[in-house]
């Protein structure tokens, strides 16, 4: 019987290896605030030092030698009997291990060097509107992550060893009927609002809000929602992102436009739930899978479950909108609620993916899935991109960029090596209609609460019900857990319909 006693050395030296990367955690989050731009040659070598390290301690004889006493090596199984919840935790501490094992070290240093280098390329190539600026580091990252699929090995597509990485077990052959189902049902919804007459006012949006008063406004909101701001902080960036160095210290990053109230009220909530689940993690499993998110589809599930399901629906407005119009009352002065709940959840299609309506946004994702595959699989060459990522703007927006910063060069992922990321947007949204559906079926009056400004129901609903878990079970246990069926996308789409016919009074 493998006991508690016997587990705690591998537990007590996978913590040792999660503070390392909480300092690299703590080292890429200062690159994105406030490191000077000067020192990127010196962070650079600084991330690719520790990432080795972390590699090394994560495949090295020490590793081997403490976990090959309670698993086999080669196929994963216990050596013994042990309680819950540790076989999961070593079930998932094996699947990391075998993972890392594939992976020369050299390799490791050299991907973690190429995309600690093409962040601050990624940033002028944006500013300067030039994606041929960028395009040599990111031709060197699709070479690594081939490279990279090669080494971990797969069944069907050299995608699904990436993708794995980020939704563990999902593959390609999954996503693409999703998808399919997904653009057969967006795209005639948006063709129907498109034709309708009736469209919201959304002016008042664009006019100037203060910058600081947005912040406010915006922590104002994250306090209501549950976020400890005694074990977390928020700053802004370039592109807004959570990162974690414990669940007592938990940043976020925000972004804020003087004429788009939105940009940054939005990504405040929807930063917002990507830290109350690292907040809800159980400290006493730190360092191991079990204090550690399942997927990024279960992670994103939490911050679009906020940003939609919570941030965007009428009841959560009848309680807020009056504190805006107090915080804002030039630009706001004469507006009525439902004119802002109108305008807020207007269908407009947009360039930028991070400031897309919920009706288009999973054709954004679609898009990067289906240059992320081309990619991958049939050596589209990257020159090529900026051209096929136009084509399939017009083709599922019905816009093309004019300007390579709002289109190829949007997103900061590819910069840091991050491909087979962007499908777990999509599921998050898929996952958090269907959680938020059960959450309405088992907390009294939810919507009621909302609108007296009471979150904390739903977030402690949520701490209970996902986050506590860690990596105890796979997104599909989970997901089949909480609402008795497995990941069922109806749950969106059917949503989507309900609240947008309403809107543009659809047939």
């Amino acid at each position: 019987m493998l006991t508690p006693d016997k587990i705690k050395p591998l537990i007590t030296y996978l913590k040792e290896t999660q503070h390392i990367k909480s300092a690299i955690s703590l080292l890429s989050w200062d690159q994105e605030t406030y490191m000077p731009s000067g020192s990127s040659q010196a962070r650079a070598e600084q991330l690719s030092g520790l990432m080795a390290l972390v590699h090394d301690r994560q495949v090295g004889r020490e590793m081997s030698e403490r976990l090959s006493k309670l698993i086999d090596l080669k196929t994963g199984e216990l050596v013994s009997e042990t309680a819950e919840p540790f076989p999961a935790l070593l079930r998932e501490v094996w699947r990391d291990y075998d993972r890392a094992t594939k992976l020369p070290s050299d390799f490791v240093r050299a991907l973690s060097l190429e995309t600690a280098l093409a962040h601050p390329i990624w940033i002028e190539a944006r500013k300067n509107n030039n994606f041929s600026q960028f395009s040599p580091s990111l031709r060197k990252i699709v070479a690594l992550k081939k490279e990279e699929a090669e080494y971990l090995a797969y069944k069907d597509s050299p995608y699904d060893a990436l993708l794995d990485e980020y939704e563990p077990g999902m593959t390609v052959a999954q996503l693409v009927p999703i998808f399919s189902s997904l653009k057969d049902k967006l795209l005639p919804l948006l063709e129907k609002i498109a034709a309708s007459p009736r469209q919201p006012r959304t002016d008042f949006l664009d006019e100037f809000y203060n910058e600081s008063a947005q912040i406010r406004f915006g922590e104002q909101v994250l306090t209501a929602m549950g976020f400890s701001f005694q074990t977390g902080r928020q700053d802004l960036s370039t592109h807004p992102f959570t990162t974690s160095f414990h669940p007592s210290d938990v940043r976020l990053t925000t972004r804020v436009d003087t004429h788009d109230l939105l940009s940054s009220l939005f990504s405040s909530i929807h930063e917002g739930g990507h830290g109350i689940y690292d907040q809800g993690l159980l400290q006493e499993y730190f360092g191991t899978p079990l204090g550690e998110a399942i997927s990024l589809g279960i992670h994103e599930s939490q911050s679009r479950l906020w940003e939609n399901s919570v941030g965007r629906s009428r009841s959560f407005w009848k309680h807020f909108f009056p504190i805006l119009k107090e915080t804002f009352p030039r630009p706001l002065k004469d507006l009525d609620l439902e004119t802002w709940y109108a305008g807020i959840n207007c269908v407009r299609p947009s360039f930028i993916r991070v400031e897309s309506d919920e009706v288009t946004y999973n054709l954004h994702i679609m898009l990067r899935f289906e240059i992320e595959r081309d990619l991958i699989e049939n050596n589209l060459p990257v020159e090529q991109l900026p051209d096929r990522w136009n084509e399939l703007m017009q083709r599922y927006i019905g816009r093309k960029p004019t300007t390579d910063a709002e289109g190829i060069l949007q997103d900061i992922h590819w910069a840091g090596g991050a491909f087979g990321y962007f499908p777990t947007y999509t599921l998050g949204n898929l996952y958090a209609a269907q959680l938020f559906n059960q959450a309405k079926a088992e907390i009294v009056d939810l919507s009621a609460q909302m609108a007296k400004g009471d979150l904390l129901a739903l977030k402690t609903w949520l701490n209970e019900k996902v986050h506590r878990w860690g990596r105890q079970y796979t997104s599909e246990e989970l997901i089949h857990r909480i609402t008795g069926e497995p990941l069922n996308p109806d749950y969106f789409t059917k949503a989507l319909y309900k609240k947008y016919a309403e809107l543009y009074r659809l047939s």
